[in-house]
Formats: structure tokens, sequence, C-alpha cells
């Protein structure tokens, strides 16, 4: 099974407090201080596509890329409502995005590229965005920093809904720089029981040098590191960091 895929019906339930309307915002002003305009958009690792309809809606056309089969199917419901502004959803993995267009800008939202533990994939999908953003189209993605991965090492943390309530046991490995989530999903299935699934996840902590480096020898530059939807510099104790870059012009 892959990551998501039991979570995928509740997971907007479970990640209530995300604030994507801020996300949303946040992207839409940086877009509009943009010198050329930006009116497409790739949302790499979209989830279940709250941040790309939220974009569609403010106007942009939004390409929207997911690995999980079950989270697009959610995505694509949430957009039954857009009509010819509903973003276009296609299934691949990072590593392995394929576009067939270019786009003025790309995104990735709430630590998907954590999900990268392999040095080579995240080599090779940040190649990749770069390759199918225009020249002078910026990329804005977020992580979670080590700081925030090393704090949740043996960590229990609780989520409930309604018809739902799940479990995650969290593990970092300082060998490996990867904190495992385990977790334990139990859905009420209307017939007065309750259904247990189990996922797996995986996130590495990527240093910001590292990164900054990688993005560059992916083809990026002007390469900027805040905090969590802010323009200051990241504090020592920050638990998500935006970065922002650009494609050079030709």
């Amino acid at each position: 099974m892959n990551s998501y895929d039991a979570l995928a019906a509740s997971y907007d339930a479970l990640t209530a407090d995300a604030e994507h309307l801020r996300r949303a915002a946040y992207l839409d002003r940086l877009f509009r201080r943009e010198r050329a305009p930006v009116e497409t958009v790739l949302d790499l690792a979209c989830g279940t596509g709250t941040i790309a309809c939220l974009l569609a809606e403010r106007g942009y056309r939004v390409l929207a890329v997911d690995g999980s089969e079950e989270m697009l199917t959610q995505a694509a419901k949430k957009a039954e409502t857009l009509g010819e502004r509903a973003p276009l959803f296609l299934h691949q993995a990072m590593p392995r995005l394929r576009l067939g267009r270019e786009v003025d800008a790309a995104i990735s939202t709430l630590d998907s590229l954590n999900y990268l533990t392999r040095t080579a994939d995240l080599r090779e999908t940040l190649r990749r965005v770069c390759r199918w953003l225009k020249p002078g189209g910026v990329f804005c993605f977020d992580v979670n920093s080590p700081y925030k991965l090393r704090r949740m090492d043996g960590q229990v943390y609780l989520d409930e809904t309604e018809d739902s309530f799940c479990v995650w046991r969290t593990f970092f490995s300082e060998r490996t720089r990867i904190c495992t989530y385990q977790v334990d999903l139990f859905r009420e299935n209307g017939q007065g029981a309750w259904d247990r699934a189990f996922e797996e996840h995986r996130e590495r902590a990527w240093g910001r040098e590292e990164l900054e480096a990688y993005l560059r020898e992916a083809g990026f530059d002007c390469v900027t590191v805040t905090g969590d939807l802010t323009s200051r510099p990241p504090r020592p104790e920050e638990d998500r960091w935006i970065f922002r870059c650009r494609k050079p012009l030709a």
C-alpha cells in the first residue's frame, strides 16, 4: 500500500489545522509580485488537491501531480464544483515528473519533499521541476526542518473526527536522518463496527545547505529561505522552512 492510500478518505478532516487558506493566500501574493504574469502553476505532490483548488478558484490554471491514486480520487471529487477551472490531476511520482508543457510557477506544500528519502530521488525531482518551469519561473516549497523531525522522536499523536480515529507513532534515526510515522487508522464502517488500517510514512531531515546545493545543481538560482508563511529568516527552532528559487532567464 502506498503512503496515504488508507488515509486519503479521512485526510482532509485530520489535517483541518494545516491553514490551507493562509497558504494559498501566501502563494497568491508571491505570484502577484512576479515580474512576469503567473498564469499556470504546477502543484507537486498535491495530495487531496486543497491548495490546487484554492489556486484554481483564484484564477490560476493548475496542473496537480501526486503519486497516490486514492488521494487523487479525493482531489477530483473536491474539484467537481470548479467546472472548467478545475485543476488537471496527473498520477505521477515526483522523480518521474513529466508535464509535456512548461509552467509559469511550481509549488509543493506541507513537507512533501521530505518524503523523498533518497538523495537520487530528490536531485532528480528538482531537476525535473526546473526542466518544466519557464525561464524566470519561480519554485516555492516547504519542508519540515531537522529540528522538528528530531523533536518528534518517540512521540505519539492522536487525531479524531466523528467517524475516524488516528494514532501516529514517530521515531527518528540519527544515522539515516529519517523520521518514521507508524499510522493506525480506525474508521467507522457504517455497520456498527470500525475498520483498522495501517500505514508507515518516512520523512528525511534535509539540511538547509544541502537543499540549497541541490537546487543550484538542478539549475535554480536566487535561492532564499524563510520561516513558515513569513518573509523573515528561519529561527533556530523553526518547524517549517519555506524555500523560494528561480529558473534563470534563458
